[in-house]
């Protein structure tokens, strides 16, 4: 771990929002090049942060600051009459990258996956993260035989703006100093 110092992993609360919001929206940019519409992810995150069936926030903090999460869902399985439990929203901030961050929070998963029942893991990858498959396959995750296919239900008129939620152009008004929470953090008044 970074200057030895340990994470910590557990529930996200309401005092999570920002870091959460800006987490995805820096995970969204880096991943998919995809900037998302603020007036979206922040009352979607608050959505899944007040209403558990919707799903579970887990944040990883050192020395009590947030520096890593992700976004449990749930699918029912009439075949296996039980939950797959989805990994979704991944984000840890640049520089608690390659200290355990992911996999302290997956393996916490993963128990209370267990613990609870669930008759599995799963989670979806950009087809050219390679870093991120290896990660996974390491924490014994096999690669599914599934692709992916989406209709997005909801017309621009609803209050999308942009395919799916996101706008399509420029970089998004957040940067990687957003989660620095001090007084001169360019995120102040953004999120």
């Amino acid at each position: 771990m970074a200057n030895g110092t340990a994470l910590s992993v557990g529930p996200a609360h309401l005092d999570d929002h920002a870091f959460l919001v800006a987490a995805n929206q820096a995970m969204a940019w880096e991943t998919e090049h995809k900037r998302l519409d603020p007036e979206r992810i922040n009352p979607g995150v608050m959505a899944a942060l007040t209403d558990p069936a919707k799903g579970r926030y887990l944040v990883a903090r050192q020395q009590g600051r947030p520096v890593a999460c992700l976004l449990v869902t749930f699918e029912w399985s009439d075949w296996r009459n039980g939950l797959f439990w989805w990994i979704q929203s991944v984000y840890v901030i640049p520089e608690a990258r390659r200290i355990g961050a992911f996999r302290a929070l997956y393996r916490a998963v993963e128990a209370q996956a267990q613990a609870e029942g669930a008759c599995g893991l799963r989670l979806y990858v950009e087809n050219d993260n390679d870093r991120a498959m290896q990660t996974y396959r390491s924490l014994g995750m096999d690669e599914c035989r599934y692709r992916m296919f989406a209709l997005w239900i909801r017309a621009q008129g609803a209050g999308l703006r942009g395919q799916g939620g996101y706008l399509q152009a420029g970089a998004p008004e957040m940067q990687a100093s957003v989660f620095d929470n001090g007084p001169n953090s360019p995120a102040r008044g953004i999120l």
